[in-house]
């Protein structure tokens, strides 16, 4: 990841400190209520939303009214509010899209926390300081509303209710998502996230919670998911076949660009000064359980795909041949897999070094199992298929151990030391890569894992 742009990295979370943001005088939270032809539930909505902030919310607010080229008189509405409650503005769209309302005001907003709620107020307001709480502490980046979770109380229709798990199964069968709802109207964001995570964002529509949610996700960023109370609007205006289709579409195409790798993630890659993972702790090999964990399961897959090319190879060859050529295959496989999952190695710098150590590692394993085979042959004379099966896989657990061993301290080794340590006299840092501005090592050939 290049330090040279301003996408470089996300600043460390920091808490929001009280009397620093009472002394400016500044809105810390800044709630957006997208509406299109509003005009009857507008000004109740906004009252009782303002009313609820000032009796309860500890620091200062904004209430943003976003109009998306209403054509009725919710303009005028809006305006009237804005004049007559200062912490109310209004701002006025020509083109229609909750995604575009949200993503103009949240990028012209000047508060440190942004976050949007449906103007029918269906989510219960005392859920609201629970939403942003974990991000003006510097927990979270993003925090939902979830109406699915267990603990949450829900009043709709079975229709809806149908209609909201099911597309929620759909992106957890696509698009991996582990968030529980993505379409509750109850969002909150960080400005510094939202700045490098919006222009990401093509959907102006109701798409727009769900690609922001998946691409947050995805980047590694934390979201925090709050249970809400929430009661359904009989006179909601919303199209549920339309909306439906077009998020389908918005699937397709995010998990399109996922799979190609189109999407510059690593933009928002933060450097977490406050991870406990960049500590420098004595006699504790940084990230090891989360290494054997991957280790292991490239290793099983790997071990069945060997299994399978050498019954494969052997219809056509002797055993020695047959393992030779499986084995092979299977270890450029295996060291690619653990370059990048494993131990979090990306791009392609130092790609065909890695490969080449790796057949180093697959001669030491070639020559465990290739000697295994023969003293078999010498003990037994002609062994069963399933003997031979037998004894290379213990052959295979044997090398595991040593390769594991190989490629921690050999192949892909730690490459940048921890920031505490980097700061430590006589800490050097590994070639080719420099320390950037949260102490944090970067390389513009590779980077090792930031996954969270």
């Amino acid at each position: 990841m290049r330090t040279d742009t301003p996408w470089s990295a996300l600043p460390a979370r920091d808490h929001l400190l009280a009397g620093a943001v009472d002394a400016a005088g500044d809105p810390v939270l800044d709630v957006v209520v997208p509406v299109y032809n509003e005009e009857k539930d507008l000004e109740p909505c906004v009252l009782r939303l303002h009313d609820h902030l000032a009796r309860t919310f500890p620091y200062a607010f904004r209430i943003t009214v976003a109009d998306n080229a209403s054509t009725d008189r919710t303009p005028q509405v809006a305006a009237g509010l804005a004049a007559a409650l200062p912490r109310v503005r209004s701002y006025r769209l020509e083109e229609k899209g909750r995604g575009r309302a949200l993503r103009t005001v949240w990028s012209h907003s000047d508060a440190p926390v942004l976050a949007y709620m449906d103007v029918d107020l269906s989510t219960d307001l005392n859920a609201l300081l629970p939403l942003v709480a974990p991000l003006i502490s510097g927990h979270s980046d993003l925090a939902i509303g979830s109406r699915l979770a267990r603990s949450s109380r829900v009043v709709r229709g079975s229709k809806r209710e149908f209609i909201s798990r099911a597309y929620n199964l759909v992106l957890r069968s696509s698009l991996a998502a582990r968030f529980s709802d993505a379409q509750c109207g109850f969002k909150a964001i960080r400005r510094d996230v939202a700045q490098r995570l919006l222009p990401m964002v093509e959907d102006p529509g109701w798409f727009f919670d769900t690609e922001m949610l998946v691409l947050a996700e995805r980047a590694g960023l934390r979201i925090h998911e709050v249970p809400v109370d929430w009661v359904d609007d009989p006179d909601s205006t919303v199209h549920i076949v339309r909306t439906a289709t077009e998020d389908l579409k918005g699937v397709w195409r995010v998990g399109r660009a996922l799979a190609v790798g189109a999407l510059p993630l690593d933009r928002l890659a933060r450097p977490f000064g406050d991870d406990p993972r960049d500590r420098a702790l004595s006699g504790v090999p940084g990230g090891l359980a989360r290494q054997l964990v991957g280790f292991c399961v490239v290793g099983a897959l790997s071990t069945l795909f060997y299994l399978v090319l050498y019954s494969l190879f052997r219809l056509g060859a002797g055993p020695q041949l047959a393992n030779g050529g499986a084995l092979l295959v299977s270890a450029v496989a295996n060291t690619a897999a653990n370059r990048r999952l494993t131990f979090g190695v990306r791009g392609r710098g130092g790609a065909v070094r890695h490969q080449a150590q790796g057949l180093v590692v697959f001669a030491i394993g070639l020559a465990l199992t290739s000697g295994s085979l023969a003293a078999l042959g010498a003990a037994s004379g002609s062994p069963s298929h399933g003997t031979e099966l037998a004894v290379l896989i213990a052959a295979n657990l044997a090398a595991t151990v040593l390769r594991f061993l190989l490629f921690r301290a050999w192949v892909f080794p730690e490459r940048a030391a921890s920031p505490a340590a980097a700061a430590a006299p006589g800490v050097s840092v590994a070639p080719g890569a420099s320390v950037g501005p949260a102490g944090h090592a970067d390389d513009t050939h590779h980077e090792r894992g930031n996954a969270r």
